[in-house]
């Protein structure tokens, strides 16, 4: 099976060609556990399978690498708009790409026939319990600096869709919070039933943040597009930063922009290309 590894600011997945590539028997959970291992598969933080799609420019269906499926994957989108353009599957610099019913509108900017980076309309941000899925909160509309008891300690959360559920918490000092420690027990605390990924993010001034992520079924990643911009929306309804914010993230920088008149988030950051390579599916 051939594959390509790709990375947005150090948010790597598996990315295949699905139109090309047959999936083995055991099916995709099993695979994306298999190829995402990175002592014993190629090493990833999941799996993104590209097709054709009738109604979009390509879809694209996103895994954690624990197997389980993912909504939407921010970096992951502008890795897909670098690949199909980049493979000569499009020409195209101004791409819809589907994930899991939605429509994501994405410019392709190019230096020399390659993509050097790309900016996402990510969509508009919604705060109410239902929408996240939070359960216990006192108010529906909107869980905007929210009690909650995780890893014996009580914490503050704001709560964000963007078409998958995010949870940010403010901290001091980013790069010393036990995030290993505390992550896990926003992700799978009960309150969540579809569990979270959970931002811990230090406002630096009001156009820059500093964060760290953990991730649904893939731990402490580098970076998220989704929660980079899910924690740009906590700063601004909490007051904290202006609608235009630089995220500090472990593995690079995103432009996070909210147009604020049209309520909808925009996104931009770099793709890479890391290898390629075939992929040999064990047989048990």
């Amino acid at each position: 099976m051939k594959f390509t590894k790709m990375q947005g600011c150090g948010n790597d997945y598996i990315y295949i060609n699905e139109s090309e590539e047959k999936i083995p028997a055991g099916g995709k959970a099993c695979l994306v556990k298999r190829m995402s291992d990175r002592h014993y598969g190629i090493g990833g933080d999941g799996v993104v399978f590209i097709r054709a799609c009738f109604d979009a420019d390509f879809e694209m269906e996103v895994y954690n690498a624990d197997g389980s499926r993912a909504e939407m994957c921010g970096n992951g989108v502008r890795c897909v708009a670098k690949y199909v353009y980049e493979k000569g599957m499009t020409r195209k610099t101004k791409l819809v790409i589907k994930s899991c019913g939605r429509k994501i509108y994405t410019e392709l900017f190019t230096e020399n026939g390659a993509v050097s980076s790309v900016r996402v309309n990510m969509g508009t941000p919604l705060f109410s319990a239902d929408a996240v899925p939070v359960t216990g909160c006192k108010y529906r509309m909107q869980v905007v600096q929210e009690p909650i008891k995780a890893a014996g300690r009580l914490f503050k959360m704001t709560c964000v869709s963007m078409g998958n559920p995010h949870t940010v918490v403010f901290v001091e000092d980013v790069q010393r919070f036990p995030v290993d420690q505390t992550g896990p027990c926003f992700e799978c605390h009960p309150r969540f039933p579809r569990r979270t990924n959970v931002e811990f993010v230090q406002v630096l001034d009001r156009a820059t943040i500093y964060m760290r992520v953990w991730e649904r079924g893939s731990g402490e990643t580098c970076a998220c597009g989704t929660g980079a911009c899910a924690a740009v929306a906590a700063c601004v309804l909490n007051g904290l930063t202006d609608a235009a914010v630089t995220v500090k993230l472990l593995g690079g920088q995103l432009k996070i922009e909210w147009d604020l008149k049209r309520n909808l988030l925009f996104m931009q950051g770099p793709a890479e290309t890391v290898f390629e390579g075939e992929y040999r599916y064990p047989q048990v």
